[in-house]
């Protein structure tokens, strides 16, 4: 019987469940065009409300994956390991993990994103290196993988196009927070891209696309049962995410603060955080034997940054953009800080011009926030607590105004936050 797209959306509308014909069907008509937006934005809705199950979702993400090409890295010569992070505040973490887990021997074919509202994007800190280029064929990104084991670049317009077509519809119609939604876009994406295996860094907290435990701790089962539906190794930790990671929060100012890390300094929670997931990817990848630390402090890892750099067109030499105006914030009291609100300070960096509100906006590479204090550190009244980068000195009222409730100063510091709260595989 021939599927009709009405009966689709009755169906999912009702509370039913898709067959694998209706899914695929649906799928391969929204992506070439024969299957309105209207109608793609009724099922999506249905989907939010009524939800899929493990058997509709493992289809639904298959279809989109089916929609485009997949990547065959089986040439490379080295086992393939990649990380999706699920988005935070002055999380550079992938500029430090890509050439680090590449250094002890995998090879990491990350394709990244862009920043959007709070939260930052690998692609925009990286393009502040002059010259560097996000867009490669998939000739260049074999070629890298097999001379530097590293790449990080855009998704190419061929991998899980019902994809494209569906996150914008998402956007615009309300129905990005579904976890199936969100679970098979992700998934989609990085299965597409070949890799053996895949650890995922999904963040709670406050500056969380989802801040809830609960939320995160479904969206990261989902994701993993994902990956072993379609043959690949995943693992995803659940990281907190509410204050912001390190202490730089922008794009130059965050590829400055990785290259620290990469020189064996570097925040302790960025330090600490890349080696927990390099650790989880060479254990996918069968190099659990690698000591990454090491890799870290004798400058091998900095080197695959550079020679990944180079080979993208960047100069890693290169002078990075700097804030041509920079304000503080003090401190309002004397004592420890007890909270610093993430969201709020990536709110503050995308107004001063590091993020963007459409995907289509530009941002500035100096722009962003440095956090001078963050939770446990002493301060005295006045203290200068967060620096603030712009190049047009009339963002800056708007930036302290998100900043506004986003410090708390107490007499005793709270009890420090576990950087890692669960890992589930």
């Amino acid at each position: 019987m021939a599927t009709d797209v009405l009966d689709v959306l009755r169906t999912k509308r009702d509370g039913g469940t898709l067959t694998d014909e209706q899914i695929r069907f649906f799928l391969d008509g929204y992506t070439a065009g024969t299957i309105a937006d209207e109608q793609a934005a009724a099922l999506l809705m249905a989907i939010v409300w009524r939800g899929l199950d493990r058997r509709e979702l493992s289809t639904w993400t298959a279809a989109m994956i089916a929609s485009g090409e997949r990547l065959d890295l089986s040439s490379v010569g080295r086992p393939t390991v990649d990380k999706h992070s699920t988005g935070g505040v002055g999380d550079k973490v992938s500029l430090v993990l890509v050439p680090l887990v590449a250094a002890c021997g995998a090879a990491v074919p990350q394709l990244s994103g862009r920043g959007l509202g709070h939260t930052g994007g690998t692609l925009d800190k990286l393009e502040s290196i002059p010259g560097w280029r996000a867009a490669l064929s998939n000739a260049e990104v074999l070629a890298l993988l097999g001379e530097v084991g590293a790449v990080i670049c855009a998704a190419g317009d061929g991998l899980a196009p019902a994809d494209r077509r569906l996150y914008a519809l998402r956007d615009v119609t309300a129905t990005v927070e579904a976890v199936p939604l969100i679970a098979s876009s992700i998934m989609a994406k990085k299965i597409a891209e070949g890799t053996d295996a895949l650890v995922l860094d999904v963040k709670v907290g406050a500056g969380a696309f989802l801040p809830s435990l609960e939320q995160a701790r479904i969206l990261a089962e989902t994701m993993v049962g994902l990956g072993a539906d379609h043959g690949v190794r995943t693992v995803a930790l659940l990281t907190d995410m509410e204050a912001p990671l390190g202490r730089a929060c922008g794009n130059a100012l965050e590829v400055v603060e990785a290259i620290e890390v990469l020189q064996g300094g570097g925040p302790p929670d960025v330090r600490a955080l890349t080696l927990s997931l390099a650790a989880e990817m060479l254990g996918l990848a069968g190099l659990g034997s690698a000591d990454p630390a090491a890799a870290l402090d004798d400058g091998s890892a900095l080197d695959t940054l550079d020679r990944m750099v180079r080979a993208q067109g960047g100069d890693p030499d290169g002078p990075l953009e700097q804030a041509e105006h920079v304000r503080t914030v003090p401190s309002p009291a004397a004592g420890f800080v007890r909270r610093l609100d993430a969201r709020a300070v990536g709110v503050a960096a995308w107004r001063l011009g590091a993020g963007r509100a459409r995907k289509e906006d530009p941002v500035s590479a100096a722009a962003g926030v440095v956090c001078l204090a963050k939770p446990g550190d002493p301060v005295e009244a006045g203290q200068p607590l967060l620096e603030l980068h712009a190049e047009d000195e009339a963002r800056f009222d708007a930036a302290v105004a998100a900043l506004a409730g986003a410090v708390e100063i107490g007499p005793e510091p709270a009890e420090p936050r576990p950087l890692i709260i669960d890992r589930i595989a």
